[in-house]
């Protein structure tokens, strides 16, 4: 093994070991280098590879009218050790695809060590060399030593360490007999720039109702050793709120540089949503970042007036989640622009969920393994689940506010003559899923 070119991978989790899995297959050498159980994390319990550390669910399991679902179909298709482990481990969950957390994990890591050409090697790697062929697909838990070198390779700014995460609207769920598109002041060079805003006005009487709800709302506590200091420019909601009552009508909610055509009344206050994504299909609530336990924030927000029946793609949090500012990094292919024999896969590229993560292990490692075995292959259609959430982390979101995100039919390209609106939203996804199908399977061929 002397003059084998090697694949470096550093991080066990779901991402890592798809990764390896999609790499070795193609007949490339990989040292999947794993911390545990040598380094410990606050949240992890056990030895294995690809343990879950959090809910013991992949989501929906309806690959024709869920974006999850699509996604595991693809994963499926494209033989993931992630999906197919899954499915060997299922518990009864409705249509979601629910597993035996330890088993499940058990199983993982039995077809890694089992393989001929996986090495795993239970060290911390924090070495970021340019003359390797580097995957690092490490998590929200990525250690310090790491971190420290990503931010020495990819700058200062490049990092984030705690996720603000403000929700996410569908466009087609808001109400805009209720709602206008204006940018505060009128501000921007182009129609475009000065339309990036919604926006939902409040009476005096809603606003109050509005500050009682935030303030009598479930909340979800801090996970030990997870408390930071982003508070210092980031504070959720309804700490606002606990401030004083008027603090929110002076801050995102502040009425100023806005004239509603809807109706002749001022507002007392007003909630911005600005675009989210290049398509115009997402629209994120503006300063709304929340501790908010998701049922609440549902209740709540649906008290803004054009949001009572808004669709969410994403809802609100702060957490910790390391995370690169990807679309500014990485290429299509999740090489590092400035270090292109570095890929990066996983949570840290700026995807939230099991499935996500491990979708972009099995594309780093397919394409790494590519180019270690000289071959040219194309970048993934941009209208399946895959690569529509490839696209986002690698250009499709915007730089200045990008957020980690879940697949979503947001993140797709709209089908031209298709109906919008929430009665025709079945067919809508079915078709998305149909064209996403055929592209996948031209893709997944050409790889054999």
């Amino acid at each position: 093994m002397a003059n084998t070119k090697i694949l470096k991978i550093i991080g066990g989790g779901m991402a890592g070991c798809e990764a390896a899995w999609q790499a070795a297959n193609m007949g490339v050498h990989v040292h999947l280098y794993e911390m545990r159980p040598k380094v410990k994390t606050f949240a992890h319990n056990t030895k294995y590879l690809g343990e879950m550390v959090c809910s013991n669910s992949f989501r929906s399991d309806d690959d024709e009218y869920n974006a999850v679902g699509l996604l595991h179909w693809e994963m499926y298709e494209g033989n993931g050790l992630i999906i197919k482990s899954a499915i060997d481990n299922r518990l009864p969950a409705g249509g979601a695809l629910a597993v035996d957390r330890d088993n499940f994990a058990m199983c993982v890591t039995n077809k890694v060590n089992q393989h001929p050409k996986i090495k795993v090697i239970n060290e911390e790697n924090v070495k970021l060399e340019n003359n390797d062929k580097l995957i690092v697909a490490t998590g929200p838990l990525t250690s310090e030593r790491l971190a420290a070198s990503i931010r020495k390779l990819t700058g200062n700014d490049a990092l984030s360490f705690y996720d603000a995460i403000a929700p996410i609207v569908y466009r087609d769920s808001i109400d805009m007999s209720k709602a206008w598109m204006q940018s505060r002041y009128d501000k921007g060079e182009t129609e475009q720039e000065r339309k990036a805003y919604l926006n939902c006005p409040m009476t005096k009487e809603q606003y109050e109702k509005f500050i009682d709800a935030l303030l009598e709302a479930e909340k979800t506590e801090f996970h030990e050793n997870e408390q930071a200091d982003y508070f210092n420019g980031c504070l959720p909601i309804e700490v606002m709120a606990e401030r004083g009552r008027e603090t929110l009508r002076f801050g995102p909610m502040k009425p100023v540089g806005l004239t509603n055509p809807n109706s002749k009344l001022k507002p007392y206050a007003v909630v911005q949503l600005r675009r989210d994504n290049a398509l115009g299909t997402l629209y994120n609530i503006v300063g709304f970042q929340t501790k908010m336990k998701y049922a609440s924030q549902k209740s709540v927000f649906s008290m803004i007036p054009g949001l009572e029946n808004a669709n969410f793609a994403r809802l609100g949090g702060i957490h910790r989640n390391t995370f690169l500012n990807s679309p500014q990094l990485l290429d299509k292919k999740m090489r590092l622009k400035s270090s292109p024999n570095i890929r990066f896969a996983g949570q840290i590229t700026g995807v939230e969920g099991y499935v996500e993560s491990a979708a972009m292990g099995l594309i780093a490692g397919r394409f790494a393994a590519a180019e270690i075995l000289g071959l040219q292959r194309d970048e993934v259609p941009l209208n399946t689940a895959t690569g529509a959430l490839l696209n986002h982390i690698s250009g499709g979101a915007d730089l200045k506010t990008f957020q980690p995100m879940n697949v979503n039919f947001g993140l797709f390209n709209p089908i031209a003559n298709l109906k919008s609106g929430r009665k025709a939203r079945k067919d809508r996804y079915k078709a998305y899923t149909d064209r996403a199908k055929s592209l996948w399977k031209e893709w997944e061929a050409s790889w054999h």
